[in-house]
């Protein structure tokens, strides 16, 4: 096997951290820093508990996006150290630990640079992700649940914080639709690339005849608003019932009239939210992902984007994003980016960050050809 040339290799390294940092804009991210460490150090910073919880966070996530490029600006010059050391002792060893350290460098520069792509207006909010099943009865029901567990599973990985809004389940088995909040850097943005038409094919186990069946579940991923952000609802606009949370079969989990539902008469625009305590507080949560919604519907009005930035998911055929095959062979596929993976049950466990990845770049190079 040829050698790895690491006197081409480190050099374009470096070239690839500078471009990194150039677009990332290190300044204006230490200035972040050092304000974001002035708000937390402010002695009412916490009578204010939420917004304390908003600023360090914010620090935090600043902090860590600050320290990989610091660290990888450090590893990059000690795997340099290590390819002399192993070049002039001829250890085999060091150059073997220098090679899975020169992979190691390369997708974690990988991984920074998608990050820098993510440059939309809402990228960097907290993502809310609403799965409805599609067609495909209860296998459908079944996938929507899947792919929410999917989502969770790759949230719990990266350490992100999760919290289901609303839940309504299918008779039989799954879930007719689910929404859900991920609080991470850059959610919306990182996220919002798996929203379409997802399709599952398999042997169902719910067809006492062992057949195979297709199903379709839609995946809309919109941006969660900040109090910044100016959407004024009028009340006359809003239409809220109230009612019983329940849990799966129907079964009452709350003998209050706690659950709330709010539509928005001038667009039909329904919120379901079921998971807070008080009727008060499922109001409150309801408003805030309406505002989300028709902030993005504004937009995307205002720009003539709306399928890009929420989209007109049909979970049907002919609008589907990505295949999930399950028989009569394994293979999960990206019909847009035509990134695929063998092994669906790590994929549906959480790991889907290759196909995020590959979905932002081809939205990037879509806005590209667009331009």
């Amino acid at each position: 096997m040829a050698s790895i040339d690491f006197s081409a290799e480190i050099p374009q390294l470096r070239s690839t951290l500078s471009s990194i940092e150039q677009v990332t804009d290190i300044d204006a991210l230490d200035a972040k820093i050092a304000d974001l460490e002035k708000q937390a150090s402010a002695q009412d910073l916490w009578d204010d508990v939420d917004n304390a919880q908003k600023v360090s966070s914010a620090l935090s996530h600043a902090q860590s996006e600050r320290r990989r490029i610091s660290e990888l600006d450090s590893r990059i010059e000690d795997l340099e150290v290590m390819v002399q050391l192993a070049a002039e002792e001829d250890d085999a060893d060091t150059l073997e630990e220098a090679e899975n350290e020169l992979v190691s460098i390369h997708k974690t520069l990988d991984e920074l640079e998608v990050r820098t792509l993510l440059s939309g207006e809402y990228d960097e909010r907290d993502a809310v992700i609403t799965i409805r099943a599609g067609a495909g009865g209860v296998d459908a029901a079944d996938f929507a649940e899947m792919l929410m567990r999917m989502y969770l599973r790759w949230a719990e990985r990266h350490g992100y914080a999760t919290k289901v809004m609303d839940t309504s389940h299918a008779e039989e088995a799954g879930l007719k639709s689910v929404t859900f909040e991920v609080s991470a850097p850059f959610a919306y943005g990182t996220l919002s690339v798996e929203g379409g038409t997802h399709r599952l094919v398999r042997i169902s186990p719910f067809d006492n005849q062992g057949r195979r069946q297709t199903s379709f579940a839609a995946v809309e991923v919109i941006p969660l608003i900040e109090s910044t952000d100016s959407i004024e609802i009028p009340e006359n606009d809003l239409k809220v019932d109230v009612f019983r949370s329940s849990g799966p079969g129907g079964q009452s989990v709350n003998t209050t009239d706690s659950a709330v539902r709010m539509t928005h008469l001038p667009t039909g625009t329904v919120v379901s939210m079921q998971d807070e305590k008080s009727q008060i507080q499922n109001r409150a949560a309801a408003l805030r992902v309406m505002q989300s919604r028709l902030l993005l519907l504004k937009k995307a009005e205002e720009a003539a984007e709306r399928k890009e930035l929420a989209g007109d998911v049909k979970a049907s055929w002919g609008d589907q994003m990505r295949s999930y095959v399950l028989n009569p062979y394994q293979m999960v596929k990206d019909l847009r980016t035509d990134y695929q993976e063998g092994n669906p049950s790590s994929v549906f466990d959480g790991e889907i960050d290759e196909f995020i990845d590959a979905g932002i770049r081809w939205r990037a190079e879509q806005g590209k050809s667009d331009s």
